[in-house]
């Protein structure tokens, strides 16, 4: 097989294998209710079942990579998935809530998926052409999507603990398929004599923490919310499971799929463009979420008048809908961010970037559980999340846009 037929083999069996690695990695965004209900769970402790997956997903992300620069994608991405069918599995025989807890941080490792195959992906093709194969394999993300219909499927016709069973089984499968249609290039791998400490070094570079502010959004809001949206459809709006998760995959899917687009208009039109816009577009679709659902009376000549101010099923699903879209940009842009400065060290950056992005899918749902028990306001998320965007836009005006000359000799228009 030629060079290039190696890496679209590699690009697509890469992409299936993320698409069911992230699908296992939001499990409890469904599953998650009934358990819940049996448990008697509150916001807060409903929220940490969510997150717990989240954790381990996140935190093995920088030595995933490390071990991607240094063995190559194709051995760690094997191993890892490997690893995690006998937690899926247990799943279906836990009974307690701490045995969900700890056998969902083994399940969490799939999560870490992430950080293997962006650079083993992005080595198997020219400069030129990473973002979009980045985004394309980054489209994995849409696994929070199919999971939102065949977990409730399953849930409707057997009961929840029939969804761990089935994971596991296409989990082993995705491993035999990636085995046998992907490929391995010594040429990919860093040298061997390069130490862990050496790759660290990249955290001293204030440039690697402002993306990693700009994923923890971008990624950690769209894991954090693809975990609570089917739980908020049903509370807010009186929704079945199905429905629920119907409409939650409008957020979900596009999220995912799309961000191979973002890879194509960022390699078209800069990192730096592309997420600009994605947070302004961010900002003004969480100010609106934002708003509670409000009845408010004045007094008039005539007499008192309520009113009530609030988002229905359908603005509320096509806000979250244009989220989706903009946060499946902003994850393939952060990534052209990483390929642009950093092409001799993808593995280690992006486990980095990753991790932080990860570790906001952990945090905010907890965060999303304690403010609804606090203040009783489900919207208080969307709220949390508007705070995180405009701290993301206030950072890359002051580092990129305020050094940017408009107008000039160096300005772009003039550039081109």
């Amino acid at each position: 097989m030629s060079k290039q037929g190696q890496a679209l083999s590699v690009l697509i069996v890469s992409t299936l294998a993320f698409t069911v690695c992230f699908m296992v990695w939001m499990m409890f965004g469904v599953i998650g209710i009934p358990i819940k209900k049996a448990l008697n769970l509150n916001a807060t402790e409903f929220g940490l079942l969510t997150a717990t997956p989240v954790l381990t997903g996140s935190l093995i992300r920088v030595p995933l990579g490390i071990w991607t620069d240094k063995y190559g994608g194709r051995i760690v991405m094997a191993v890892l998935m490997a690893a995690t069918v006998p937690a899926i599995f247990l799943m279906s025989y836990a009974t307690a809530y701490w045995h969900f807890l700890v056998i969902g941080l083994f399940v969490g490792l799939a999560g870490g998926s992430f950080s293997v195959g962006t650079p083993y992906v992005a080595r198997w093709f020219p400069k030129k052409r990473q973002g979009f194969a980045m985004g394309v394999y980054g489209a994995g993300n849409s696994g929070a999507a199919v999971n939102k219909f065949v977990a409730p499927a399953l849930v409707v016709a057997f009961g929840w603990t029939m969804v761990p069973t089935v994971y596991a089984a296409i989990m082993l499968g995705t491993v035999i398929v990636f085995w046998l249609f992907s490929h391995s290039d010594p040429a990919h791998r860093v040298p061997a004599h390069t130490k862990f400490s050496d790759q660290l070094k990249a955290l001293k570079d204030p440039k690697v923490l402002k993306y990693c502010q700009y994923y923890s959004i971008v990624f950690g809001g769209y894991v954090a919310l693809s975990l609570w949206m089917v739980q908020y459809y049903v509370g807010e709006y009186g929704l079945d499971i199905r429905a629920a998760a119907l409409l939650a995959a409008c957020f979900s899917l596009p999220g995912g799929v799309l961000r191979a687009i973002g890879g194509w208009l960022s390699d078209k039109y800069g990192a730096h463009s592309v997420t600009w816009w994605v947070m302004w577009v961010s900002w003004i679709c969480l100010f609106l979420l934002s708003y509670p659902q409000t009845d408010f009376t004045i007094l008039t000549v005539n007499g008192a008048k309520t009113f009530h101010i609030g988002l229905n099923v359908y603005a509320f699903t096509a806000l979250m809908f244009v989220l989706g879209i903009c946060w499946a940009f902003g994850k393939a842009s952060v990534f052209k961010y990483i390929s642009d400065d950093y092409p001799h060290n993808i593995g280690t950056i992006s486990g980095i970037v990753g991790l932080a992005g990860g570790l906001g899918g952990f945090v905010l749902p907890i965060m999303f559980g304690a403010l609804m028990d606090l203040t009783g306001i489900r919207s208080s998320a969307f709220m949390l999340m508007y705070g995180v965007v405009w701290v993301s836009l206030i950072w890359m005006y002051w580092t990129e846009v305020r050094k940017t000359e408009v107008i000039g000799p160096r300005s772009q228009a003039f550039a081109r």
